[in-house]
């Protein structure tokens, strides 16, 4: 089955009865024979149908309330089980139309009684070509890659991302052909935000897109990416070069016996300084572009365990900002920049989970003299990032059995921002050292 489609019959089943049951749905199953991204031919026996599920139609009128709402939002939340890239996929490939016009646009805002009609569609594995992207490689041998991602690289090849990702890095490192780049976990369905934050993801590369459409699942495991970071997140990223330290590396990820610390400035300083953070997260219901936590596991089908350490390193300004180390005890979609944003103190430069420049200076305006004003509004102007970095990993080598351990600095734009703090915080030392006197 193809990755993009990796959904089980039950689940498939189970989101139709579902939607027969709500008169309001109007649908059909699709067989588009005449569009290879739709996947499967007619003459194929239902059952196979029903296991390599390719699409469905909608053809729905928006009830009075939804004004303002983005039609691939509308969509999505319409058809149960279909993601939104998914959508979004149909949308840009003309398959949706709006009062009978074609809508190409994803942003396109509806209003109550517009009449949509569209069909959704298997997507296609991304193709991935070999770019001549510089890589500051920390480790390599003939079975794993340990690499430092700077800060503002995708990860992998997505929709709106196929270029200059550390995939085509990769296989133009490894001299690889060019080929898709996929995974069987399904995360081609995953919303076109950033690369997840080290949530565990089999991606493969090195694979023509023939061999894609011919070959089943357990034949594409090929050398790739065990492990994601956000595209704003720098730091530390294993991968594996062979089928056997893909398999290895990824069960060490699902047992969480990988060692992964970061580094963040955040806004404020938490209280008490220290502790673990078992909080279950899930994505916002509000905004599919970022997750939230929840009071509880059970108080969603879809909220997964998060759990990590944290500790403050470093105040600065007074408790207007503080360096605090971060040990993931599991791997979550942007887990640390929703841990933050729970304990009230988000990471600086994170605008997605409040770490607005707004917040950062009224902190530390407020705790500074206006003598050191200026040396903040400066500093705060130069966040163009979530201040993360994955400074730490350690596992043990897939072939030889040894423990290895890796570690790096945070790259400049973020040791930067730190001597700002630092110099900001001298200032307001050295004028409470005046006062005294």
């Amino acid at each position: 089955m193809a990755a993009a489609s990796a959904v089980t019959s039950s689940s498939i089943s189970t989101s139709l009865r579902r939607i027969r049951r709500n008169s309001s749905f109007r649908f059909s199953k699709v067989l588009l024979s005449a569009s290879p991204s739709c996947g499967s031919s007619p003459e194929r026996p239902p059952e196979a149908v029903r296991s390599n599920y390719t699409g469905i139609r909608l053809a729905e009128t928006v009830e009075l309330g939804f004004e303002r709402t983005r039609v691939d939002s509308w969509i999505s939340s319409r058809i149960p089980g279909i993601s939104r890239a998914r959508v979004q996929s149909s949308i840009r490939t003309g398959l949706v139309t709006v009062n009978g016009r074609i809508i190409d646009k994803v942003s396109h805002i509806l209003k109550g009684g517009d009449k949509v009609s569209c069909v959704v569609c298997e997507l296609e594995p991304l193709k991935a070509e070999p770019e001549e992207i510089p890589l500051n490689i920390v480790y390599e041998d003939e079975h794993v890659l340990v690499v430092n991602k700077p800060a503002h690289m995708v990860v992998h090849p997505a929709p709106g991302n196929a270029n200059g990702t550390l995939v085509n890095a990769i296989l133009n490192h490894c001299q690889l052909p060019a080929g898709a780049c996929i995974n069987r976990k399904g995360s081609s369905e995953t919303d076109n935000t950033d690369s997840s934050e080290n949530e565990v993801g089999d991606f493969y590369v090195g694979h023509s897109y023939e061999e894609l459409k011919t070959s089943s699942s357990d034949e594409l495991v090929r050398p790739g990416i065990v492990h994601r970071l956000d595209k704003g997140t720098s730091g530390l990223l294993v991968v594996a070069k062979d089928e056997h330290s893909h398999a290895h590396l990824a069960k060490q990820f699902k047992l969480h016996t990988i060692h992964r610390q970061y580094v963040s400035l955040v806004s404020g300083v938490p209280s008490p300084s220290s502790g673990r953070i078992a909080i279950p997260i899930v994505r916002d219901c509000n905004n599919r572009t970022r997750m939230a936590t929840v009071s509880g596991i059970n108080s969603s089908r879809n909220a997964r365990n998060a759990s990590s350490r944290y500790k403050v390193v470093e105040v600065f300004a007074a408790g207007g900002s503080a360096l605090v180390q971060w040990r993931l005890e599991t791997g979550r979609t942007h887990q640390i920049r929703t841990h933050a944003k729970y304990l009230g103190i988000p990471l600086l430069g994170d605008e997605l989970y409040g770490g607005t420049k707004g917040l950062a200076l009224s902190l530390l305006k407020s705790r500074t003299p206006m003598s050191c004003h200026a040396l903040v509004s400066d500093m705060v102007s130069k966040l163009q990032r979530p201040c993360l970095h994955a400074q730490s990993l350690g596992f043990k080598h897939p072939h030889t059995g040894e423990h290895l351990h890796f570690s790096c600095p945070p790259p400049d734009d973020f040791t930067e921002i730190l001597h700002q703090l630092r110099t900001i915080s001298d200032h307001k030392s050295q004028n409470d050292h005046r006062l005294e006197l």
